[in-house]
């Protein structure tokens, strides 16, 4: 892909991803409102192990599929593209099938392990997503390494919609038992995959005549072996699996010691561990993550482009690919960590009216969605260039340093469940901090320190201030209605952001001409 297929493909990606984690936000809303904060940590346990078998089947083979087909077709090898494709088929089935199995089987013990015996049934309501997601990421992979986005964001928001639906109405069938109603939701998760997949496998059908008449018409009579595909594939996928895995890991780690740590300061019942928990699992990951979504749908999007540059050799696009991604990370992830955490307690009794708890976390942690989307984009770039074992020991020195943070705070009973969300920030920190320096050595990049962090953390500081302002003014004017002076403070927030913005020069006329609704003024 050029700079401007790449842009298109990021921003195309970046909205569907946002689109769906707004939908998977929302659906949390009405699911808290049913299984309040004790049925939000049931429901995490379950999705925490769910994810990390995730990533040992699956994490890897988007970005590695991706990398590996748009080198292929860069050198117009389309018969060898399409045979990586057909052999991560087979491999992500068999793997995701065996990951499955295991998680179900071992649901009991590992609830009982980790301290929430409670999330059984979450555990094994979210088993048989595996194999599913594992065979949609390799459709993905395929789709994202010919420069086309556009099906993994279908497929995205199509699978959020269903998962909203079945979370929240399982949930509420199983309502009189909590454990039941937690391993409902966490059952939506599995319905919504096999949605997904059968929604991007008629995609590919579609698609398919063009893309075998391709294949057909390659020169080259003779595609890669599958041995070799597999050997390749396991070597990119296996540094991108552990890095992954890591980050995984320091999300049981939370798990572990949260549970742990707390009962041992004798402060803490088993359910208000289980409610703070929640607070940290249902509230302030939720929040936090769902502007890094953007960071991820751009990182996704800038893995195959810059790849592609690399195996032609072409520097400058990849430094340059490399510095629009960071760009576009910090201009949504700092403003979005200053609102959040400017209009946390706010923000919270307008969306759990009924268990508006943990705006301190999101006070405290907001500043994490900026380490940690500028360590996806980061990592991102590296991988594409082919430094793929850096950001495994990024994420390693990350979680080694969260351990004893974890150990110590979380077991101090004024700190508690804040404890892992300040052992968050300093984890994500360190591997954002280790990524960037490793981007600058290996592609020579010289980062625009001014128009990357210093004018848009100048307009978010501004924008803070506003909201700040503005919340009480409106509160009052508005006669203590919470939503409504939080809708408009928001609006107010976002207008002060980008105005600051364009009188700092932070924002070009190329960048306003991308916005539909300014695009037509400039």
């Amino acid at each position: 892909m050029n700079n401007s297929s790449f842009a298109k493909q990021a921003a195309i990606l970046a909205a569907a991803t946002l689109l769906a984690r707004l939908i998977g936000f929302l659906y949390r809303l009405p699911l808290t409102n049913l299984i309040g904060d004790a049925g939000n940590a049931l429901h995490g346990v379950g999705y925490q192990f769910y994810l990390f078998l995730l990533v040992l089947s699956a994490a890897g083979l988007p970005g590695a599929i991706s990398k590996m087909v748009s080198e292929r077709l860069a050198l117009d090898k389309y018969r060898s593209a399409h045979a990586v494709f057909r052999t991560a088929l087979v491999l992500a089935t068999g793997v995701g099938i065996v990951a499955s199995l295991f998680l179900w089987v071992m649901a009991r013990p590992l609830a009982s392990w980790f301290g929430f015996p409670g999330s059984v049934y979450a555990i094994r309501g979210v088993a048989p997503a595996i194999p599913l997601v594992s065979v949609m990421a390799v459709f993905r992979g395929y789709f994202q390494g010919m420069g086309n986005t556009t099906p993994t964001a279908v497929t995205q928001v199509i699978e959020q919609i269903f998962n909203a639906i079945f979370k929240v109405l399982l949930a509420h069938l199983f309502i009189a038992q909590l454990e039941h109603a937690a391993g409902g939701a966490a059952a939506g998760t599995a319905i919504s995959a096999a949605v997904g997949l059968l929604v991007i496998f008629g995609i590919y059908k579609m698609l398919a005549p063009k893309i075998l008449l391709k294949v057909k018409n390659d020169p080259r009579r003779k595609s890669e072996d599958s041995k070799s595909i597999v050997n390749e594939l396991l070597r990119i996928t296996f540094p991108i699996i552990l890095g992954t895995a890591i980050f995984s890991i320091a999300n049981f780690i939370d798990i572990a010691m949260v549970s742990n740590r707390m009962m041992a300061s004798g402060a803490f019942t088993q359910f208000e561990i289980e409610d703070l928990f929640g607070q940290l699992s249902g509230k302030f990951v939720v929040l936090t993550t769902l502007p890094i979504s953007v960071s991820t749908a751009i990182a996704t999007a800038s893995l195959p482009s810059i790849a592609g540059s690399k195996v032609v050799e072409d520097l400058k696009a990849v430094r340059r690919k490399i510095a629009d991604a960071l760009r576009l990370s910090t201009l949504i992830s700092i403003p979005a960590a200053v609102g959040l955490g400017v209009l946390a307690a706010p923000i919270l009794t307008l969306l759990f009216p009924n268990h508006p708890e943990g705006a301190i976390l999101l006070q405290v942690g907001s500043i994490s969605i900026v380490f940690l989307s500028l360590t996806q984009i980061a990592t991102g770039a590296l991988q594409g260039i082919g430094k793929i074992m850096i950001p495994v020991g990024a994420a390693a020195a990350g979680a080694v340093i969260k351990i004893p943070l974890n150990y110590v705070l979380i077991a101090n009973p004024q700190i508690n469940v804040l404890g892992a969300v300040i052992s968050t920030c300093v984890c994500y920190l360190l591997a954002a901090t280790i990524n960037l320096g490793a981007v600058r050595k290996f592609t020579g990049i010289k980062i625009d320190w001014i128009g990357t962090f210093v004018k848009p953390l100048i307009a978010a500081l501004m924008m803070g201030l506003a909201s700040f302002v503005s919340y009480d003014v409106i509160y009052t004017i508005v006669l203590g209605l919470n939503w409504l002076a939080t809708i408009f403070t928001i609006g107010i927030g976002m207008a002060v952001y980008f105005v600051v913005l364009v009188i700092l020069g932070a924002l070009n006329r190329s960048d306003m001409a991308r916005i539909p609704v300014i695009r037509r003024y400039v």
